[in-house]
């Protein structure tokens, strides 16, 4: 039998996985609109 600690370290894992996942992606898409923001500008201003 698989004690209750385990299965909490297990679980925290898993949440802690996807946790990072998401404030990665996000980190990733905030520096793809800082990049995109100065191209941006330029076009409006040509």
């Amino acid at each position: 039998m698989v004690g209750i600690k385990s299965i909490g370290r297990f679980f925290m894992f898993i949440v802690g996985g996807i946790i990072a996942i998401i404030v990665g992606s996000f980190m990733i898409r905030g520096t793809m609109h800082l990049w995109d923001k100065p191209e941006s500008d330029d076009k409006k201003d040509k």
